[in-house]
């Protein structure tokens, strides 16, 4: 007989015929077993409607605006040095871009910046005016070239303007006074900090937007169309997450690039005799 085991407990009623015969009838008696209740672990359900609380919903809906290409901190106008690199011949295709644009994430400014970005954050976050002032000139100062200093510097003002107009909340005006000015990654790990936007993912959101601008420009410069651009991105999706890792893990004794030929590209660009970018 062949038992088939119930999801739900069950009680299984089993009829025995034993038959007795002797030489007067034959008596049919009959037995009712029950057998142990049987029963099967099931994981507890997950309540899949219980979605993001107040604030959850509320520091995503910020980062998606502040990080996105719309938000008017002029990212648009600025190559970072990639409009010298395909000039000179450095980037020509779509896997020469990957490859430099890896190479600035995770061992150039994109891990810099991020490093930058963290350290800000937390030092705003305990409302450390001097820890944060010594911060935003060490940023500052860290930038290789004019033309960057110029990009960093303009966006972060932008961002902090803009973020403190429309999204004003109670302590920042003071942490960014405690700055003085900022440069960009200074500026988005101060204003996530003062919204309470942990730093994880303004930390992510932050070089996603790098990168994305970054893409963009090479697309325009080399050119690419929009599914390389995609695959670019997706490709380096792995890097983001490394770097963002690192970058939360370090200190500021961490900080340190070892990307010569972009830092020069960055600096041979304010003398391009025709440019497209800023920087």
């Amino acid at each position: 007989m062949t038992m088939i085991m119930p999801r739900t407990i069950m009680v299984m009623t089993i009829i025995v015929l034993t038959i007795i015969t002797t030489s007067i009838a034959i008596t049919i008696t009959t037995t009712t077993i029950t057998p142990m209740l049987m029963t099967t672990s099931e994981p507890a359900a997950v309540d899949a409607s219980r979605g993001m609380n107040a604030g959850e919903a509320a520091a995503l809906y910020r980062l998606m605006t502040w990080l996105s290409p719309s938000f008017p901190v002029g990212a648009f106008s600025y190559s970072s040095g990639i409009e010298w690199a395909v000039e000179a011949g450095d980037i020509t295709d779509a896997a020469s871009l990957r490859d430099w644009l890896a190479a600035m994430l995770t061992e150039g400014s994109g891990f810099c910046d991020a490093v930058f970005l963290a350290q800000a954050h937390r030092a705003a976050s305990a409302q450390d005016e001097a820890g944060l002032r010594e911060i935003a000139e060490l940023a500052a100062a860290f930038v290789p070239s004019r033309e960057r200093q110029l990009e960093t510097s303009t966006q972060g003002r932008a961002f902090v303007e803009i973020a403190r107009s429309a999204w004003a909340c109670h302590g920042l005006d003071e942490m960014v006074a405690a700055c003085g000015g900022m440069v960009y990654p200074v500026a988005v790990g101060v204003v996530s900090a003062g919204h309470a936007v942990s730093l994880a993912p303004a930390m992510h959101a932050f070089l996603h937007a790098v990168v994305s601008n970054w893409i963009s420009a090479g697309a325009r410069l080399v050119p690419l169309g929009q599914t390389d651009s995609q695959r670019i991105l997706a490709g380096l999706e792995a890097d983001v997450a490394a770097t963002a890792k690192r970058a939360l893990e370090a200190s500021l004794d961490d900080l340190g690039s070892a990307t010569f030929r972009a830092d020069l590209a960055s600096l041979r660009h304010e003398t391009q005799y025709t440019r497209l970018f800023r920087s």
